[in-house]
C-alpha cells in the first residue's frame, strides 16, 4: 500500500483537489476515500496474484458510503469499503479513480495533458520532453471565429500547430 501511495504520488492529493466554489461536495473524507480506494485496488491485484493490466483494466472497484455516493453507486452504506462491479467501461482501472483524475486535473477543469504526463511518468517511465520555448498554454475555452471550443477540440487544434505536436 505504502509502495502504490509514493509510485502514484498519492501523497500529493492532499494538496490538490478543484476550486471548493466550483465543487462545494469534495471534502477531506471524500479525498481520504479516493486515495484508499487505490490503495485497496493496488492490494487486490497483489494478494489475488493478478496481472498488472488489471491495474488499468478492472472493472470492479472498491468504495464506502463517501466515495460511492460520489460516483453514484447504489446500495452502499457505512464506513467499511467494499469491492463492487463497475459497469461503465471509462471507470475501469486506475485512470478511472477519483483520485488519480484529481491528481491530474487542474482546480477548476480537466487536463488531458496532465493525465497524458501521468501516464507517461508513472505508468510507462517513458517521461515526455519539456515543451518548446513560446508554446502558449492550452486554453479549453479558446475562441475561433466566436466559437468556444470544447477540450476534445483544443487539444485537436494544439496538435496540429507543428511546434505543440512535437510535444
Amino acid at each position: 500500500v505504502n509502495f502504490a501511495g509514493q509510485w502514484l504520488n498519492l501523497r500529493g492529493l492532499q494538496s490538490v483537489g478543484p476550486l471548493p466554489m466550483l465543487y462545494p461536495d469534495f471534502d477531506d473524507p471524500l479525498r481520504q476515500a479516493m486515495r484508499r480506494e487505490v490503495e485497496l485496488l493496488f492490494d487486490s491485484v497483489v494478494r489475488e496474484d493478478r496481472s498488472l493490466i488489471d491495474l488499468l483494466t478492472a472493472d470492479y472497484t472498491f468504495v464506502d458510503e463517501v466515495l460511492a455516493r460520489h460516483y453514484g453507486i447504489p446500495n452502499v452504506a457505512g464506513p467499511q469499503f467494499r469491492r463492487v462491479r463497475l459497469t461503465d467501461p471509462n471507470r475501469f482501472g486506475l485512470l478511472g479513480h477519483g483520485s488519480i483524475l484529481t491528481l491530474t486535473s487542474y482546480p477548476t477543469r480537466t487536463s488531458p495533458v496532465l493525465r497524458g504526463k501521468f501516464v507517461l511518468d508513472n505508468l510507462l517511465a517513458s517521461p515526455p520532453p519539456p515543451p518548446p520555448p513560446d508554446v502558449p498554454a492550452l486554453v479549453a475555452d479558446t475562441a475561433t471565429e466566436q466559437k468556444t471550443l470544447t477540450m476534445r477540440e483544443a487539444m485537436a487544434a494544439h496538435r496540429a500547430d507543428p511546434q505543440c505536436a512535437s510535444c
